[in-house]
């Protein structure tokens, strides 16, 4: 067995226990203090990142916003997952395919994070309803959220056909869209395997985009839109200053 596969199971079983010990805490918190739910996961992310030896590297040219916000990312690796919770965007639920809860440890910490669980695009309407249901939540709520525009991981090195699911939700919620674009070196890059190996994972925030104007209807070319400034990071995107994660 590789270091690396060593490693992901080193990092399986550390996920496992704290999933285990974080449902008595969750029993005497009736299930409702996501934040602090959303402190511990996110140490745990840390952790499992630090496990494997890899560090983020975050280009912004300011804080993340404290006010409602909805982040988008590219989606290439399994590793996208630890790196964006690692982040700790503030104050923010996701959007994770509904596959992660057969991956019991792992659907377990999601959830308690308040996390919106989707289904494939197989099931139009089921998934009209999920967004439909997060948006009235994070209407009254205010939180922010996170989604991948391409839904799952597009592990060829090019950017991925953009659901319009985030940017229905943008419209809907008036909050501004905050791009990242994510930068894993081949060298660390496990696809979707767990083998990652260590390495320097870059953050790219772009700038923010006002949907202040946005109607839903036009979400498919707001969606191309977005996507074309992805491309254009994808194809060049110069370093900018870093900051710690």
């Amino acid at each position: 067995m590789t270091r690396a596969r060593v490693l992901g199971t080193i990092a399986g079983i550390f996920i496992t226990l704290v999933a285990i010990a974080m449902l008595p805490v969750g029993l005497v918190t009736m299930f409702r203090a996501r934040r602090l739910y959303a402190l511990v996961v996110r140490g745990t992310a840390i952790a499992v990142l630090r496990l494997y030896g890899i560090r983020i590297r975050v280009h912004r040219a300011s804080p993340f916003p404290r006010t409602q916000t909805v982040y988008i990312s590219n989606h290439t690796s399994t590793i996208d997952l630890f790196v964006l919770v690692a982040l700790g965007l503030p104050n923010c639920r996701f959007f994770l395919s509904g596959f992660l809860r057969k991956l019991v440890p792992l659907g377990i910490l999601a959830w308690m994070m308040g996390t919106f669980f989707t289904v494939p695009q197989d099931f139009p309407e089921e998934r009209r309803r999920i967004f439909q249901r997060a948006a009235r939540t994070l209407a009254r709520t205010r939180e922010s959220v996170y989604l991948s525009p391409e839904g799952g991981r597009i592990t060829t090195g090019e950017i991925g056909h953009f659901n319009k699911g985030a940017f229905h939700l943008a419209a809907a919620l008036r909050a501004p869209i905050v791009p990242m674009f994510i930068r894993i070196p081949a060298e660390s890059d496990p696809g979707r395997g767990y083998d990652a190996r260590a390495g320097i994972v870059d953050v790219h925030v772009l700038t923010p985009i006002d949907t202040s104007k946005w109607k839903v209807e036009d979400a498919a070319a707001n969606a191309e839109r977005v996507r074309a400034l992805f491309v254009e990071a994808h194809n060049g995107l110069s370093g900018r200053t870093s900051h710690a994660a």
